[in-house]
């Protein structure tokens, strides 16, 4: 009797142990393929102390009941916290899927999973391996959701960017012991095919070294096809059993089909071999995959380079020391300590001045000069000297962490054209099998000996995985670059939207404005009895409590503290200090319709109990680059227009001083509404670029919405796109840069199609060997990735082009 016991379940393992599960480090013994995938699964999901607390040995797996019961872990809202996020409807939980090889995988885990009662959405992101799932826990637990996952051959696991990192290099290293094993292969064979084709030729070769080359050929082919090509296998494996034809059906059929001919032919000397066929049909699909599977990680690497920015560690002040301390420990207006080069470890205000380098985070790689009571970002680089600030916002609610969640939002959405191109891909297969039949039914009439490797042909030459790449490697180089640029799409419907754009309606205060309001005048009413100190703290008691850029004008260590305060969209903002209530805003919300000082700048009036004190002027300047974007828009055939809450003075001055002919002051948020759906009413595609929590609800009506890097938290994940870089000129890129990829997406889909249509008659016809097959479609797909990747270079070309005039 077995002496050794599985680690999991405690039960006998027969020897020789076959099953084993790394556990802290350890290859520990398992005794069957279920409780290999549950401890594996446990120690993904960062639960290796599980075996250190356990009372008792869990009990042998019955694969799925187990499973499920040891998933059920995940159901616990204390483990969900770092993976799941609440939506209006229930939840999301961002999964990282193990398993995944290409665009079908893609369409199975989200087509199996949406048919799953209690399943809202469901989006699997190729480059990244990640799935969003939003489902309702009230109708099905998470834990039946990833048992699901598991059902089907995939693994799934709590998305961490240390996992999704060794996971992709995982699939590397793997992909790259494939792609050897397949070379070396194919080499080999050849030379053995090379010595057939020469003895058949001559007819002298005897039969005994025929045999004995067929042989040795078998040999060499069956790794190649038996672990180079097992993923084929597997992928097909899983469409078959959901009744779905994915592009690796007729792949497997291909190679396993004249995989077994060759093998009935080499050990009954009745038929041709083709083991030189297979083997370099393997290696060079592998190869177009691997080119892919290199272009889809590196598109991958800008959320992990974002999350790498947070250090893991910071010097905080604990009892007037600087200590060491991991970043999670860092809590609001904690004092830490900044030594020059290091990453600062949250969001927070400064105490002195230094030199900060934002290019991670906006795309502007020159350092940006930060005084004392400025606003520093988390992962942002200090560059001069030790600085010190006061903790603002740790964790999830630092800039970085937003931008991060909406990269992710970013990377899962799925376009139209791209759902469209899954789809056909689909159909394409099936008419390709039907085709094959009919070739082969054909040909074994005429010519029985040829049938097969027509047949063959057919089958290899017509694989779709050109058609099915076609759209998402044009859409991953546009998104990359614009990411690069500093302008992240969070949304998959952008890049083909921008086309039907006519109207850009921007909002004026910290969009077209650069947003650093400052305080340059107050005047005191005849029947003010306070000082101009005490209006300035009475406005900054109220101001603290907003958003709006506004708020950054007024800063006072000596303000009282306003309570029950409310803010008005537009109008301004109310609240009770002292048992007084005060307005501050627009003057016919503070007070009543007074006229303002006749001087530029924006007027705000301060009232208390509906009685006015005084004026307050406010100041902004204009972004350096806004009249030039303005002017490269209306080139580009789109009506600008400014749509302010401001008052008519001030909008006019800056519609007048950036040439924009169409403008509207005095608009509340339902007035901005009202005036996009007028103009969607009457036909116009609207895009809306705003800033501010007032500028949400046109956000969300717009066609696209765009909100700047310095936006309100809810206006950012209300945008279709946030222009982290805070550069105008991105937008005007981006119009020009959709036009290009649609032009790319169009030739893509033309190229694949067309190639499909060609070469399939003259495959039919007997005209091309799988040999040649092989190499076509593997040179198919690679022109399709290359052609997409103009998009980045070219694109650059121009602006820098732009940009100095050249």
């Amino acid at each position: 009797m077995s002496n050794t016991h599985c680690f999991h379940c405690g039960l006998p393992a027969n020897e020789p142990v076959l099953f084993f599960a790394e556990v802290e480090g350890i290859q520990q013994p398992m005794c069957c393929p279920g409780c290999k995938a549950v401890t594996e699964a446990i120690v993904a999901g960062g639960l290796e102390n599980y075996y250190q607390h356990r009372t008792a040995n869990a009990t042998q797996v019955n694969f799925s009941q187990q499973l499920l019961e040891e998933l059920r872990i995940y159901d616990r809202n204390d483990l969900q916290a770092d993976f799941v996020h609440p939506t209006p409807t229930g939840k999301v939980a961002s999964l990282l899927i193990d398993g995944i090889t290409c665009a079908a995988c893609v369409w199975l885990l989200e087509n199996h999973l949406q048919r799953m009662d209690g399943i809202e959405r469901v989006v699997v992101n190729l480059s990244t391996h990640e799935a969003q799932v939003s489902w309702n826990p009230e109708r099905i637990p998470l834990s039946e959701v990833l048992l699901a996952i598991h059902q089907i051959g995939y693994k799934a696991y709590p998305w961490r960017a240390d996992q999704q990192e060794a996971l992709l290099k995982q699939e590397n290293r793997t992909f790259i012991r494939r792609l050897a094993v397949a070379g070396i292969g194919a080499m080999q064979v050849m030379m053995y095919a090379i010595a057939l084709y020469s003895g058949a030729i001559s007819a002298d070769l005897p039969q005994t070294y025929r045999d004995l080359i067929r042989i040795f050929s078998a040999l060499v082919a069956t790794p190649v096809v038996l672990y180079s090509a097992a993923p084929f296998f597997k992928a097909a494996w899983r469409d078959i059993k959901i009744r779905h034809l994915g592009m690796d059906v007729p792949v497997s059929i291909a190679i396993g089909g004249a995989y077994l001919a060759s093998l009935w032919a080499t050990f009954f000397a009745s038929g041709d071999v083709y083991y030189d066929s297979v083997s370099m049909f393997t290696f060079f699909l592998l190869t177009g995959r691997y080119l892919e599977l290199r272009a889809r990680h590196a598109t991958a690497r800008a959320a992990r380079v974002l999350t790498n920015l947070l250090p893991p560690s910071c010097l905080k002040a604990v009892d007037n020391q600087f200590v060491r301390v991991p970043v999670d420990d860092l809590r609001p207006n904690d004092t830490v300590r900044v030594l020059p080069g290091d990453a600062i470890p949250a969001d927070g205000i400064l105490f002195n001045a230094t030199s900060v380098n934002e290019s991670m985070l906006t795309g502007e790689y020159l350092p940006i000069e930060k005084r004392s009571g400025d606003t520093v970002l988390c992962g942002s680089i200090n560059i001069d000297h030790p600085v010190e600030l006061r903790v603002t916002k740790v964790g999830e609610k630092t800039r970085v962490a937003s931008i991060i969640q909406l990269l992710h939002q970013a990377q899962q959405d799925k376009p139209a054209i791209a759902r469209l191109a899954d789809k056909v891909a689909g159909w394409f297969v099936a008419i390709v099998l039907l085709v094959a039949i009919g070739v082969y039914w054909g040909w074994s009439g005429g010519a029985p000996p040829d049938a097969f490797w027509i047949t063959l042909s057919v089958l290899v030459v017509t694989c779709p995985c050109a058609l099915s790449l076609a759209t998402p490697a044009a859409l991953t180089a546009a998104t990359g670059h614009l990411h690069r640029l500093g302008l992240l799409i969070t949304r998959g419907h952008v890049l083909e939207g921008l086309k039907t754009i006519d109207h850009v309606i921007f909002d004026k205060t910290g969009t077209l404005t650069r947003g650093e309001l400052t305080l340059t005048q107050v005047i005191p009413l005849d029947n003010c009895n306070h000082s101009q100190e005490a209006l300035i703290q009475l406005a900054s008691a109220l101001e603290a409590h907003s958003e709006h850029p506004i708020a950054k004008a007024f800063r006072s260590d000596n303000a009282p503290t306003a309570e029950n305060v409310k803010n008005h969209p537009g109008k301004g903002i109310e609240g009770t200090i002292n048992n007084v209530r005060y307005r501050m805003g627009r003057a016919d919300f503070a007070a009543t319709a007074m006229a303002t000082p006749q001087y530029d700048g924006q007027w705000l009036l301060l009232a208390a109990n509906g009685r006015p004190l005084c004026w307050f002027q406010i100041t902004d300047s204009l972004r350096e680059e806004a009249k030039t974007t303005i002017a490269r828009l209306q080139q580009l055939g789109k009506t600008v227009t400014l749509l302010s809450g401001d008052a008519e003075p001030v909008v006019a001055g800056v519609a007048q001083t950036l040439n924009i002919r169409h403008w509207k002051s005095a608009a509340s948020p339902n007035d901005k509404l009202s005036f996009i759906q007028t103009l969607q009413k009457q036909g116009h595609k609207v895009l809306m670029v705003g800033d501010g929590i007032n500028d949400v609800p046109v956000l969300a009506g717009a066609d696209i919405s765009m909100a700047m890097g310095n936006a309100s938290d809810l206006a950012r994940t209300s945008a279709d796109a946030v222009l982290i870089s805070g550069n105008l000129e991105r937008l005007a890129d981006a119009f020009s840069l959709a036009a290009r990829t649609g032009s790319i997406i169009r030739q893509n889909l033309a190229w694949a199609l067309g190639y499909n249509l060609a070469a399939l008659p003259l495959a039919a016809a007997g005209m091309v060997a799988p040999w040649m097959a092989a190499i076509g479609m593997a040179l198919s797909s690679l022109i399709v990735v290359a052609n997409a990747l103009r998009l980045g270079n070219r694109h650059k070309l121009t602006t820098l082009q732009a940009q100095t005039g050249a």
